[in-house]
């Protein structure tokens, strides 16, 4: 768990903005990671939490804006867990239902790998070492 996660793992994107590129890591990536270390059956999410944020809609554009937060617990076999949170939003959607379940999802997906980082570099802790992902996307 103390190994970095290696440049395969990594993706980047165009940050909030136009701002600098933000590096993560995909969350299928990190499911079949931490399949890898505990084993398909070693661990498992719980969604403690799930809030829908806001839902505004623009009349002009008969457009959607949709945020949801959610509180994910990973918990090993042996019972040790974390929780953390995830955020997930779209902007301009045309569909109310739509745009609530990929905020759900992104949300969750977000919180368990949060939640997962906590278990280590492995897992997407070292993705928060900024002199780490500087060299590792040079690669």
């Amino acid at each position: 768990l103390d190994q970095k996660l290696g440049p395969e793992y990594i993706s980047q994107r165009p940050g909030p903005g136009g701002g600098p590129k933000l590096t993560y890591a995909e969350g299928w990536r990190i499911i079949n990671l931490a399949n890898e270390v505990f084993g398909f059956n070693g661990w498992s999410t719980t969604v403690v939490n799930l809030t829908t944020d806001f839902i505004d809609y623009n009349e002009e554009s008969k457009r959607y804006n949709v945020g949801a937060s959610a509180i994910v617990r990973v918990t090993l076999r042996d019972g040790v867990f974390h929780e953390d949170v995830g955020y997930g939003m779209l902007e301009n959607s045309k569909s109310k239902g739509g745009a609530l379940d990929k905020c759900k999802k992104e949300a969750v997906t977000d919180g368990m790998k949060r939640a997962l980082r906590s278990f280590g570099n492995l897992l997407g802790n070292c993705l928060y070492d900024k002199s780490y992902t500087q060299e590792v996307v040079k690669i």
